[in-house]
């Protein structure tokens, strides 16, 4: 798991894995990007790497495995995720544009609180995923396995979820319009809390 230094800069904020300061304390932002991203692509599996706050753009994560990493409030516009393995990583609060996650295996994640807009996960492992709070738009989740994963208080909108195992999902408290489950196990699924 990665580890949590402090900023130099004593803001409070996390350090990025390999520097003293955080992304707001960066002299140079895009030169911390690309040092992370030289490093992603040197390396097939990445573990403990702490990026948070970076903005990454048009970066290819494709086929590359992390474990234990923390993306927490980064950005991320047209990046391809495609055939990636997650573990255990943590994308709170980030934002997600025009990405593509489709056919990759991620487990035990969290996009809590986060934008995801324009994305696709199709034919993907989704299991015990976290998008509570999250703001999902113009999103398709189809032919994907969403077992056990949380909903809870995201607002999706325009997105798909056709031909999914919704297994255990938990979608108490989301607002969704323009949302098709056509063809997914949506009985299976928890939309609303019993009432005894």
């Amino acid at each position: 798991m990665f580890t949590i230094i402090p900023c130099a800069a004593g803001c409070g904020r996390t350090a990025i894995t390999g520097s003293p300061i955080c992304a707001v304390h960066a002299a140079n932002p895009e030169t911390e990007v690309s040092r992370m991203m030289d490093q992603i692509q040197t390396n097939e599996t990445m573990r403990d790497l702490n990026a948070p706050g970076l903005h990454f753009k048009n970066a290819n994560f494709s086929g590359r495995r992390f474990y234990g990493c923390n993306f927490k409030e980064a950005a991320f516009s047209a990046c391809c995720f495609t055939g990636s393995l997650m573990r255990l990583v943590f994308f709170d609060f980030a934002d997600f544009f025009d990405c593509d996650f489709t056919k990759s295996d991620l487990q035990f994640l969290s996009f809590a609180g986060s934008k995801i807009q324009h994305c696709t996960f199709e034919g993907s492992e989704l299991v015990h995923i976290n998008y509570c709070g999250a703001r999902i738009t113009n999103c398709t989740f189809n032919n994907s396995n969403l077992y056990n994963s949380r909903f809870i208080n995201a607002t999706i909108a325009q997105s798909d979820f056709i031909n999914c195992n919704t297994k255990r999902v938990n979608f108490i408290k989301s607002a969704r319009e323009g949302v098709s489950f056509k063809s997914s196990n949506t009985a299976e699924a928890v939309f609303e809390p019993d009432v005894y």
